[in-house]
C-alpha cells in the first residue's frame, strides 16, 4: 500500500540545509494498522506529510498502492490525494456553522460525486461512527470524542484505501481516546489500512506494528500479535513479511 525507499528530504535556506528524513525505509501492507512513534524533531511531521502528499521529497522512492508519485505536479498529486487518502488531525478541523451531514458533505463535493450519491456516503459514514441520529446537530453541541468521530466519518465517506491519523487522540482525555481507538481497530477490521502519529504508548502497543523514528530515520519496526490480515496471507500461500 505504501513503501518508501532510501528517501530523503531536505528543508534548505540561504545558509542552512535541515535533513528531516534520511535514507528512509518503510512498506506497510494494505490492511494494516501502523502507528508511528518518536520524539519530538524526529521527523514524523515531514514523514506524515511526505505520505499525504502534501509535501515533496528531495530524493529517494515512494510508491502508493502501485502508483510512484516521484515528479508528479500538483494536480496529480492532488487527484491522487482525493482518489486514496482519508485524514484525521488532532484538531478536528470542523466547520462550527456546519451540521454533521454538511461538513462531511464538503469534501464529496470537491471531489464531484452527485447529490444521491453524497447523501448515501454520509449516513454510510456517520452511521459507522455511531452518529447517524445527530447528522443535523452542529459541531458545538457534541464532546470532543463525538467531533472526532464526525472528523473520521468525514475521512471515511470518500472510501480511502489508507487512512492518515496525526494524533487524533491527542485533544481528548483517556476515556474518549480509547473510544476512537476502537473505533480506528474497527475501521481497519474492515479493511482500511491506517497509518497513525501518536505520543500515546497505550495506543502505539495497541497497533498491529509499531514504527518509532528517531533523527529521520527508521531505528524501530516491532512486529506486533499476528493479526487477520497475516493469517489470509499465510493461507494463500504467500509472503508478506514487513
Amino acid at each position: 500500500m505504501l513503501r518508501m525507499q532510501n528517501l530523503s528530504k531536505v528543508y534548505r535556506t540561504h545558509m542552512i540545509e535541515t535533513h528531516a528524513l534520511r535514507g528512509f525505509e518503510i512498506n506497510v501492507k494494505q490492511g494494516e494498522f501502523v502507528t508511528v512513534t518518536g520524539p519530538s524533531g524526529s521527523g514524523k511531521t515531514s514523514f506524515l506529510n511526505i505520505a499525504g502528499l502534501l509535501e515533496e521529497f528531495t530524493d529517494g522512492e515512494y510508491i502508493l498502492d502501485g502508483i510512484n508519485v516521484k515528479g508528479m505536479d500538483d494536480n496529480a498529486r492532488s487527484r491522487l490525494r482525493n482518489e486514496k487518502l482519508g485524514f484525521i488531525f488532532q484538531g478536528f478541523n470542523l466547520i462550527p456553522d456546519l451540521s454533521l451531514f454538511d461538513n462531511v458533505d464538503v469534501p464529496l463535493r470537491y471531489r464531484g460525486f452527485n447529490a444521491a450519491e453524497r447523501k448515501e456516503r454520509i449516513e454510510d459514514a456517520l452511521s459507522k461512527v455511531g452518529l447517524a441520529s445527530r447528522m443535523k446537530h452542529y459541531p458545538a453541541e457534541l464532546s470532543g470524542g463525538q467531533q472526532q468521530r464526525v472528523a473520521i466519518a468525514r475521512a471515511l465517506a470518500g472510501s480511502p484505501k489508507l487512512l492518515l491519523a496525526d494524533e487524533p487522540t491527542g485533544n481528548l482525555d483517556t476515556q474518549m481516546a480509547r473510544g476512537v481507538m476502537e473505533l480506528l481497530e474497527e475501521i481497519n477490521a474492515q479493511g482500511t489500512t491506517i497509518l497513525m502519529v501518536t505520543h500515546d504508548p497505550e495506543l502505539a502497543v495497541r497497533s498491529q506494528r509499531n514504527v518509532h523514528i528517531i533523527d529521520g530515520q527508521v531505528s524501530d519496526l516491532v512486529r506486533k500479535a499476528p493479526t487477520l490480515f497475516d493469517a489470509n496471507s499465510h493461507a494463500d500461500g504467500k509472503s508478506h513479511v514487513a
